[in-house]
């Protein structure tokens, strides 16, 4: 350190605090960045590397950014998961004598930035905090530092869930304490690709105690305090706008993992993870950024409470049925800026006059908003119009303070209303009055001299001056006190003592109109401050407004019904559809489907074409019940259903490549869950369970997986399977139904028809899909002929089992039932076992020459007639 020069030996002792994050140092007006953090730098941000002299033999790496054009390369490197230390300059250099001091004012984290590109409007910023406790529970808070909101939990039931839950949030950073467990660290890294970050202090501070007044648990209060104080001592500053930190339950809401999630396509896609073709994208008909995080929270979390869902459903419905209010709602709302956001600016000092002006827009609302609302004769709209606080005293304040169109910066001026402070009235017209008189002497100078192209102009160096050009010198008048101030090329520039005196007004009256606008900014936001838990308040229910007439306008446009709930596991939907499909593709094609399940149908066996819709009927089923139980209406002619407490789903393939996973092992996992987790009010959705293994393994752990499912949990389950030979299992199953998506062939081209119909196919049309796909005709002919050997030996096989146990061949005890009554034999899955084809070699050459015959008669083309005497002929030959 001594070999360096002072200024050097002062970054490196702020950089030892700052270890783990970009240090941007001030110097003059740039940012300037040393040895690692410039090599490396300068390579993420594609900026110039060079070197300067620290007092060393070696020059040092650096690199800089201009101070004013900073944040676009701090949001860069934030953005891609860095921290960045902000030391500025804290005397000013040209007043002080040596070093001038600096320290780092605010760390910028992932989960700490307020705005930027990267914070949009409608999604939440969060930075999460996990304690792990000695008793294997774990207390998890989350907060969004741009708009206040934060919540704390204790979890119980393992480290899965707190995985879940940081996934559904979407966490962009994760505060521990050096403790913290290391294969628990590690996957979170992993699995979620967080920035980590530490934090030991669980003191509470006295800023904090309004805070986490409603805690009144120990973990809860310290998982709380650890997230805070991080978020103190890295900003820096008022956190003021910090609410009252709520407490949750994850069983107070339907209960989804991650899978379930990612599969049902909630928030986004599973192929671009992107928002347009999910969940949100069909639903967010919201006009506030507000609304647009709210309804993102509420798809993420559903309720179970039937009483609060109905009470959405009701406001819901009184919205729908109330067209011209509702517009007007829709047209208010659009005028109503981001006030969540605004108050955190508020707090931490950001705010300008033009984010003031909007507060002002959007204020003004709020009475006709309420007028709107109470227009509508019902009792539950009219109290929630009554819960709107205009907040009249800020509007006011602001209405008597800030000009309607004032600049970005608040520091240079023009942004108080004349008339709001007699002092600044003083200056102003000092300043427009000496302007005046200049514009005054420019006329009268010009008389006297003769000089047309004389004026009077000013820069910030010389400041007010008297410009004559070099022809016309000689006019200038002897006994006229001209003091020549500057020479230009072709003009000279003149100072009198008449202008030196009002050049002295006129800019001592600006430079103190300005710094008193800027104080007077200051006392103003201040007194902003002051209200912003009203603020916060009327945020919430301007929220809740947008989310219910968002719901309303997409059930009318839609045309969705009004969900009914019963407490008897019955659920019953007609003509339902699948809300993003139908609005992806045109209306009047798509193909509706009912669904009936109830105490006595408990599993639905799907079976079906590859591409005829059984995977989108399952989705379709659970996206109802998840729009219902956020209180939204359902695509379907009717929907009577139960409130579903959890919904698992096992759909699609995809490696886990992060965790080195292959498809079946995430397969197994997600069905582990199901089977671990579901309850007898839960629903489960497994398409194509044990395609991931041999046909043998997947057979055996598909039917077991269905038997233990209605035997041991009793959930309302849809399975759709290409095991065909699992069909017979409705025979053993009481509460077990086949049903398939029907399909027909026709000139050796096969037709989705898409409809949900009883009892199971007869067959898979996979070589026509592969037609559909563009296959070579060649591979075409091929698997077809292989299809044609496979079915004849599988046809032989199964008449031989038919005649070894007749309707019985698929029937096994169930050992889950037996541990009940104990009175099921033991028997086996037997599709393809050598006995079975021992004994068909036994079979004549005759009797499979004619079943070849008769599997290759295509009855669709042939007249009946005709048909009945292929059948005659067949049977000839066989008596």
């Amino acid at each position: 350190m001594k070999r360096y020069t002072p200024m050097i030996q002062q970054y490196l002792k702020i950089k030892a605090e700052y270890e783990d994050a970009f240090l941007f140092f001030r110097l003059g007006d740039f940012y300037e960045l040393f040895f690692e953090d410039a090599i490396k730098a300068s390579q993420e941000l594609e900026i110039t590397l060079t070197a300067r002299d620290g007092g060393v033999d070696e020059k040092i790496p650096m690199c800089g950014v201009p101070y004013h054009s900073a944040q676009g390369y701090i949001e860069t490197l934030v953005n891609r998961g860095y921290k960045v230390a902000i030391a500025e300059q804290l005397d000013d250099p040209k007043q002080t004598k040596g070093m001038v001091r600096r320290e780092v004012v605010q760390l910028i984290t992932p989960g700490t930035m307020m705005e930027g590109k990267s914070i949009r409007d409608k999604v939440n910023n969060y930075i999460s905090t996990i304690t792990a406790f000695p008793d294997e529970t774990f207390g998890l808070a989350f907060c969004d530092l741009s708009t206040g909101e934060s919540k704390v939990t204790l979890i119980t039931e393992g480290w899965t869930d707190c995985i879940n839950e940081l996934a559904t949030i979407q966490t962009k950073e994760i505060v521990l304490d050096e403790n913290f467990p290391t294969e628990f660290s590690k996957e979170l890294k992993e699995r979620l690709s967080v920035t980590i970050s530490y934090e030991n202090e669980i003191n509470i501070s006295d800023n904090f105690e309004a805070i986490i007044a409603p805690l009144s648990q120990n973990k809860l209060i310290q998982t709380a305090a650890r997230l805070l104080n991080y978020l103190y001592r890295t900003q820096k500053r008022s956190l003021d706008h910090m609410q009252p930190i709520e407490t949750y339950q994850i069983r107070q809401y339907m209960k989804m993992d991650y899978y379930s999630k990612r599969n049902l396509e909630l928030t986004e896609t599973i192929r671009t993870k992107g928002k347009k073709g999910s969940l949100l994208w069909l639903l967010d008909e919201t006009k506030t950024a507000m609304g647009g995080r709210l309804l993102k929270q509420w798809i993420d979390r559903p309720l179970i409470s039937q009483e609060k869902i109905e009470s959405r459903l009701h406001i819901v419905e009184q919205l729908k049925e109330n067209f011209f209010e509702r517009q007007e709602l829709r047209e208010k709302l659009t005028k109503v800026y981001d006030i969540e956001r605004l108050a955190g600016k508020v707090a931490f000092g950001n705010v300008n006059a033009r984010d003031l002006v909007n507060l002002k827009t959007t204020l003004y609302q709020i009475p006709d908003l309420m007028d709107t609302l109470s227009n509508i004769k019902d009792e539950k709209i009219q109290q929630l119009a009554g819960t709107l606080d205009p907040c009249s005293e800020i509007a006011d304040l602001i209405e008597r303070s800030i000009v309607d169109h004032p600049p970005i910066s608040i520091k240079e001026g023009n942004m108080i209303r004349d008339g709001y402070h007699e002092q600044l009235d003083m200056y102003r017209d000092a300043s427009r009055n000496g302007k005046t008189w200049i514009a005054e002497l420019e006329k009268a100078e010009r008389e006297k001299t003769g000089i047309k192209s004389l004026k009077i102009g000013f820069n910030r160096v010389f400041g007010y001056y008297i410009e004559v050009t070099k022809a016309n010198l000689h006019l200038l008048p002897k006994d006229r006190n001209y003091e020549r101030k500057q020479t230009l090329t072709n003009a000279e520039r003149f100072i009198t003592p008449e202008l030196k005196e009002k050049e002295s007004m006129i800019l001592e009256a600006e430079e103190k109109s300005v710094d008193l606008e800027y104080e007077l900014f200051l006392e103003i936001r201040n007194q902003v401050k002051e209200f912003i838990p009203r603020l916060q308040t009327l945020a919430k229910k301007l929220s809740e407004i947008d989310c219910l007439q968002c719901f309303a306008e997409i059930s009318e446009n839609r045309k969705y019904t009004k969900p009914v709930f019963n407490k008897k596991g019955k659920l019953t939907i007609k003509e339902g559809r699948h809300p993003v499909v139908e609005k992806v593709m045109d209306v009047q094609t798509y193909v509706p489907n009912d669904c009936i399940m109830n105490k006595e149908t408990e599993i639905l066996l799907i079976t079906g074409p590859n591409m005829s819709g059984k995977s989108t009927f399952m989705r379709q089923v659970a996206l109802t019940a998840i729009l219902a139980q956020i209180g939204c209406f359902v695509p379907a002619e009717h929907a009577e259903l139960p409130i579903f407490d959890q919904i698992f789903t096992r759909i699609g393939a995809a490696d886990d490549l992060i965790s080195g996973q292959s498809t079946f092992m995430v397969e197994m996992l997600e069905a582990r869950n199901a089977i671990r987790g579901a309850t007898e009010n839960s629903l489960i959705l497994f398409d194509e369970i044990g395609r991931g293994t041999s046909t043998y393994d997947g057979m055996a752990l598909a039917q077991a997986m269905i038997e233990y499912i209605h035997d041991k949990i009793g959930a309302k389950t849809l399975f759709s399977t290409h095991y065909h030979e699992l069909t017979a299992l409705e025979k053993s199953l009481k509460k077990l139904k086949n049903v398939h998506v029907s399909a027909i062939e026709k000139n050796g081209q096969v037709v989705f028809l898409h409809k949900i119909k009883e009892g199971p196919t007869d067959k898979s049309y996979g070589i026509h899909v592969a037609k559909l796909a563009d296959m070579p005709a060649e591979l075409i002919q091929r698997a077809e002929t292989i299809l044609q050997k496979f079915e004849k030996n599988g046809q032989s096989i199964k008449q031989n089992a038919d005649e070894q146990q007749g309707e019985k061949m698929l029937e096994e005890n169930r050992p889950f039932e037996n541990e009940k009554d104990n009175q099921n034999e033991v028997a086996q899955l037997s599709f393809f076992d050598d006995l079975a084809m021992e004994k068909n070699t036994s079979k004549s050459k005759k009797e499979q020459k004619i079943l070849s015959e008769l599997k290759n008669i295509n009855l669709l083309e042939m007249t009946p007639i005709d048909a009945m005497n292929a059948l005659y002929q067949l049977q000839k030959k066989l008596k």
